[in-house]
C-alpha cells in the first residue's frame, strides 16, 4: 500500500469487494496514522482486527484542522489543499501523497456522466483563485488539461454573454461547471442569452451569497435563470478533505463511485447508521483518503432513500433536526 501505483489497482478494482478493499485500508491506516490509530483505540480497534466497514470508527472532519492526518510523517505531500477562510488557525487541511490518486478518483467518475466527447466543459469559479490551496481549481485545472479537444477552459461573465459567438461551430453540450453562489450572480447581474444544449453542474456554496436557498429553490432559480429544464441541473458534492466527488443527476440525489461508501450517522451516536428517511450527519468512507483518513463523518446534514442514494441538506446544527424519523420528500 505504499506504493501509490498498488494502492491505485486496489483502489479502483470494482472486481474487489468494497469490503475487502476497505479492511485493506483501514489495516494500513491504522498501521501508519498515529493520529487514527489513536482515535480507535477507545474503541477496542487494532491494526490485526477486521471489522466490516459499518463498524469503522469515523474521524470527525474537525480532525483536518487540529492535526496533521497523513500516513506517512516522512514523506513531503505532493499536493496540499486547505478549507476556504481567513485565519490558518481555522482551516482544514489535506496533504496529498500520490497526485495520481487524486487524478484517478477525479477523472474516472468525471467521465462516467460528462465525457469529453460530448460535453466541453466551462469552470465560472469567480473567487475561488483567491485561495491558492483550492482543490475545486485544481479540480478544474486538471480537467481542462485532460481534455483532448482543447475546448474546456475556464470563462469569465463576459465570456458567458457571449458562448455562441465563442464556439460558433460547436457540435457538442456544454457543461456550465460553477460554484451555487457564483451562478446566481451572474444571473442577477448579467443578460444572458439562452443557448441550446446547455446543462448546469453546481458545487453547492451558497453561503456566501447575500441570502441562503434551499437546494430546490437553487435549482429551479438556475433552470428559470438559464432557460433550461431542471432535469439539467446537476449538483457535485466534494470538498477539500475528500480525494472523490458525488454527483447527482438531474435530481437532488447523490450517488456514489465504487470505492466510496455514504452512511448516515446519528448526531448523538456515531456508531449507529440511521433508518432510511432519518436525517443525521453524512458519514463518508473515501478509499482514494488511503493516505490521509479514509473514514470521516462530516458537519453535513443528510438523508438516505431505499436506493441508497442521499441528499445534503446542508451544515449540521442540532436546532435544525426535526425528528428521528422526519421524511425527505421526493422530487
Amino acid at each position: 500500500m505504499k506504493n501509490p501505483e498498488k494502492a491505485i489497482e486496489l483502489i479502483f478494482d470494482s472486481s474487489i469487494s468494497f469490503e475487502k478493499r476497505c479492511k485493506t485500508v483501514f489495516q494500513f491506516q491504522v498501521e501508519n496514522s498515529p493520529i487514527f490509530k489513536r482515535f480507535v483505540e477507545p474503541f477496542g480497534l487494532r491494526a490485526n482486527d477486521h471489522p466490516a466497514s459499518y463498524e469503522i470508527p469515523l474521524l470527525p472532519i474537525r480532525g483536518f484542522k487540529d492535526g496533521k492526518i497523513i500516513t506517512q510523517l516522512n514523506r513531503e505531500p505532493e499536493l496540499t489543499f486547505k478549507s476556504s477562510g481567513t485565519s490558518d488557525m481555522s482551516l482544514s487541511v489535506h496533504r496529498v501523497l500520490s497526485q495520481k490518486i487524486y487524478e484517478a478518483a477525479i477523472l474516472k467518475e468525471f467521465q462516467t456522466y460528462f465525457p469529453f466527447e460530448d460535453y466541453i466543459v466551462l469552470f465560472h469559479l469567480p473567487g475561488y483563485d483567491q485561495n491558492p490551496h483550492s482543490s475545486l481549481i485544481w479540480m478544474a485545472k486538471y480537467l481542462i488539461e485532460s481534455d483532448p479537444s482543447g475546448d474546456s477552459q475556464f470563462v469569465s461573465k463576459e465570456d458567458l454573454e457571449n458562448l455562441d459567438f465563442r464556439f460558433p461551430d460547436r457540435k457538442k453540450k456544454f457543461l456550465l461547471f460553477g460554484a451555487a453562489f457564483g451562478l446566481m450572480d451572474f444571473l442577477d447581474s448579467s443578460k444572458f442569452n439562452p443557448i441550446d444544449d446547455l446543462e448546469i453542474l453546481e458545487t453547492g456554496g451558497m453561503k456566501t451569497h447575500r441570502r441562503e436557498m434551499t437546494k430546490p429553490e437553487l435549482r429551479r432559480a438556475l433552470s428559470d435563470g438559464f432557460e433550461i429544464p431542471l432535469e439539467n441541473i446537476h449538483s457535485e458534492y466534494g470538498m477539500c478533505e475528500l480525494l472523490s466527488q458525488m454527483y447527482a443527476i438531474g435530481e437532488e440525489w447523490f450517488q456514489t463511485p465504487h470505492w466510496v461508501q455514504v452512511s448516515i450517522r446519528d448526531p448523538k451516536n456515531p456508531s449507529r447508521i440511521c433508518d432510511v428517511g432519518e436525517e443525521g450527519k453524512i458519514g463518508i468512507i473515501d478509499l482514494a483518503n488511503v493516505y490521509s483518513c479514509s473514514f470521516i463523518l462530516t458537519d453535513d446534514r443528510g438523508v438516505m432513500n431505499e436506493t441508497g442514494l442521499f441528499k445534503v441538506l446542508g451544515r449540521w446544527n442540532s436546532e435544525d433536526l426535526r425528528g428521528c424519523n422526519f421524511l425527505i420528500d421526493h422530487e
